[in-house]
């Protein structure tokens, strides 16, 4: 910590910058190690296996719906009202 007192206000973004992407692939690595770790279990239970298409598919219709549930709560919070 005494090394990034050092750092310019420039270098200390960079840093957090770089902390930042590294949490995202520590978040994503572990989601991934709950995706496979309920893999046998799927399997077990006669669920058919996803294609990366599939897979793909699936995550681009979480995120429309987040959106769509997100603008929704932000024309609330707003007070409009488009019903």
């Amino acid at each position: 910590m005494s090394k990034i007192r050092t750092l310019s206000p420039q270098q200390v973004a960079e840093v957090e910058d770089f902390v930042e992407f590294l949490a995202t692939k520590v978040r994503k690595r572990r989601a991934l190690d709950r995706l496979l770790a309920i893999a046998p279990a799927l399997e077990a239970v006669g669920a058919a296996p996803m294609s990366e298409g599939d897979v793909a598919a699936e995550v681009d219709a979480v995120r429309a719906e987040r959106r769509v549930r997100g603008s929704w709560i932000n024309q609330q919070e707003s007070g409009a009202d488009r019903s």
